[in-house]
């Protein structure tokens, strides 16, 4: 997993539109609606942020992508029961009010934390797992955008930040969102988070981190 380097903008005061280029195609972000473009190039009326991957070889095809986030053991009694005003707020931005703003208000439960101190490891963890094991109980759509952001709202909730990342794989093309601990590595995730470029922090558009080689090559 890796942070993008990204040309024009940084931190964010609002939910961004951002351009990511990764070699071979150009994905058009839309943090405001939600709205995902593919093109074939960059489109000449986009000036705003663009987010450069590391250009990969072209798989053509023969490379496997992971779906179905990986199951862990349901522990931690109290922090299932904590978890549940986190994953009633995140199902409100779900299920209330304009579709086009979910995105947006989605992103604004992840960033609440972002002013205090980080969670620590075993607090990461114990976080995700309660959340995909009350989540995955819930009818409607549970993928790893609404368990990420319940997971950074429960943390936000006990007084910590959490690292919540949104990003993009290329080869094919696909997105994901997830939490990496205090180290930089992701927590809860496969192998294949490896193929993922940060794109999108509680802080706003990712930049390269130095010395930081966790966050470079998982």
């Amino acid at each position: 997993m890796r942070l993008g380097n990204v040309r024009g903008g940084a931190r964010m005061s609002g939910p961004p539109t951002a351009m990511i280029d990764t070699g071979h195609a150009f994905v058009l972000i839309d943090y405001r609606t939600g709205r995902t473009e593919l093109h074939s190039s960059m489109p000449a009326e986009h000036d705003g942020p663009v987010v450069r991957l590391d250009h990969r070889r072209r798989s053509w095809g023969t490379e496997e992508a992971s779906t179905v986030l990986a199951s862990q053991p349901a522990r931690g009694l109290v922090w299932r029961v904590l978890c549940i005003p986190a994953i009633a707020a995140t199902a409100a931005v779900l299920y209330c009010g304009p579709r086009r703003r979910r995105m947006r208000w989605l992103i604004a439960l992840a960033r609440l934390g972002r002013g205090l101190s980080p969670a620590r490891t075993q607090h990461v963890h114990a976080a995700v797992t309660a959340v995909r094991a009350v989540s995955t109980n819930l009818p409607g759509r549970w993928a790893c955008l609404e368990q990420s952001v319940a997971a950074a709202l429960l943390l936000a909730l006990v007084g910590r930040r959490a690292e919540w990342r949104h990003g993009v794989a290329s080869d094919p093309v696909r997105l994901h969102a997830w939490i990496v601990g205090p180290d930089g590595r992701p927590v809860g995730e496969g192998p294949d988070i490896a193929a993922f470029t940060a794109v999108l922090t509680p802080d706003g558009l990712a930049t390269p981190v130095r010395g930081f080689e966790t966050e470079k090559t998982l």
